[in-house]
């Protein structure tokens, strides 16, 4: 007896319907980032498995998709392969069984490229990125093991207009997408760094970013424990819970972080970004929020995550921030960047919840031919070409059988128009045209049909 047919946990086919709607929400992406000038790059779907690996702390090093090597089946290797499994078992990894991983997010390969290319490229340079990506996460809502993002970067710059532009870009692509109510969350790396100063030194940085990021899904006082296992005492760990305690409307949360690590070098440093970018990108959905952490230990400047309407309980669907050595990460020191990326899974997701599709976003055949006969069709079939070439997307019924039927099919795919052609109107050259939605029928000649459907 045969298996029933699956897919992998956390992964998707996309219908036609589906795969309209997401190219929807990308061509609206695509055009934002191509209105601010950004150029197009693609990278490989797999990478070395050491350009992945420790740049994106403890846990995200547990959710990189890595590959077997080919013939670890092979005889000789059988006992190098045993010892391989057995490292991999104890969360190590060995190239006797895998030296090449799926790619976890595009950051990490657009650094790894940016260094290989750093001579040929001409600086700032300003890319976009439209690529799927693979996390071993536990699949729910929102969340899946295969996704597409969407990220936009400039390398080579540390002007601050950066950032404003790339709030602006969440902005114009939301406001697009009719999501007029999206909220985007800043903070600054620099006065994270700052509290880690504040709470007994900078290599406290990692541990306190990793416990922070968890605030909404495991609460304070699950955090508290954390940062506590982690070896922070109760005294700092009560500086954390103040700073985690800041709230208040943007200008409140500035003067509470000012008294708390404003006498902080970098901290100060921190502060005064955000107040630029507040003050340069007024138009847009701001909000400060200090608990916004990012535990991608390549930030180090501000820090953006968007999120849905409140309306719809679904989370992230954007984020990034500023990185001022990532490809030093592979022996190219001092090249800046900042991007931002945008979670297309879930903003589809939030669409569909809200209807917020377009009505005509289905609408791919403009009209359908009906069948009426082997002579008929043959005839319907060269009108069909003409208006294929004058870029009109039409098809043939493909067999001679109740009208009913047809009309059945042209509604279940949401065609339309109806070209009806008989023996009459192959004689007369003309056609009758019925608009579906109107349900108006009149008869037209061959000759103006290529008008009349544009």
């Amino acid at each position: 007896m045969s298996n029933k047919p699956s897919i992998p946990q956390g992964t998707r086919d996309f219908s036609a319907e589906v795969v309209r709607k997401r190219n929807y929400i990308f061509s609206v992406i695509r055009h934002i980032f191509e209105l601010y000038s950004f150029q197009p790059l693609e990278t490989p779907a797999m990478e070395n498995l050491e350009t992945l690996t420790g740049k994106y702390g403890e846990e995200g090093d547990m959710l990189i998709f890595k590959i077997l090597n080919n013939g670890i089946n092979n005889e000789k290797n059988i006992e190098k392969s045993k010892l391989g499994f057995k490292k991999l078992l104890e969360g190590k990894s060995s190239s006797d069984i895998t030296e090449r991983a799926l790619k976890y997010d595009l950051t990490i390969p657009f650094a790894r490229y940016v260094a290989m290319n750093h001579t040929k490229i001409i600086f700032p340079f300003r890319r976009y990125q439209i690529q799927p990506v693979w996390r071993a996460d536990r699949p729910q809502k929102g969340r899946y093991r295969e996704f597409t993002q969407c990220d936009v970067d400039v390398v080579g710059s540390l002007s601050l207009l950066n950032e404003v532009e790339l709030a602006n870009i969440y902005h114009e692509v939301f406001i697009q997408l009719g999501l007029t109510n999206y909220e985007l969350k800043i903070n600054s790396r620099k006065i994270l760094f700052a509290l880690a100063e504040l709470c007994g030194g900078e290599e406290k940085l990692i541990d306190i970013t990793i416990a922070i990021d968890k605030l909404d899904k495991i609460g304070l006082e699950k955090v508290k424990a954390e940062l506590q296992q982690r070896g922070i005492n109760n005294e700092q760990i009560n500086i954390i819970e103040t700073y985690l305690g800041i709230n208040g409307s943007n200008e409140e949360k500035l003067d509470q972080i000012k008294s708390l690590v404003g006498s902080i070098a970098i901290g100060k440093q921190g502060i005064e970004e955000v107040e630029f970018l507040l003050q340069q990108a007024k138009n847009t959905n701001i909000t400060i929020d200090f608990t916004l952490a990012r535990g991608l230990n390549y930030y180090t400047g501000i820090i953006f995550e968007a999120k849905a309407p409140k309306q719809v309980n679904i989370g992230s669907i954007g984020g990034g921030g500023r990185y001022n050595d990532l490809t030093s990460l592979f022996g190219v020191p001092n090249i800046a960047g900042v991007g931002i990326s945008f979670g297309v899974d879930r903003i589809y997701d939030v669409l569909e919840e809200m209807n917020l599709f377009p009505q005509d976003v289905q609408t791919n055949t403009k009209a359908l031919f009906f069948n009426l006969g082997e002579a008929e069709s043959y005839f319907a079939f060269g009108v069909m070409q003409k208006l294929r070439s004058s870029g009109i997307a039409c098809e043939l019924y493909h067999e001679a059988v109740k009208i009913n039927k047809q009309f059945t099919y042209a509604e279940n795919k949401n065609i339309p128009y109806i070209i009806i052609i008989g023996s009459k109107e192959m004689m007369d050259q003309s056609c009758t045209v019925k608009n579906l939605a109107t349900g108006n029928q009149q008869i037209i000649t061959l000759e103006s049909l290529v008008n009349y459907l544009k």
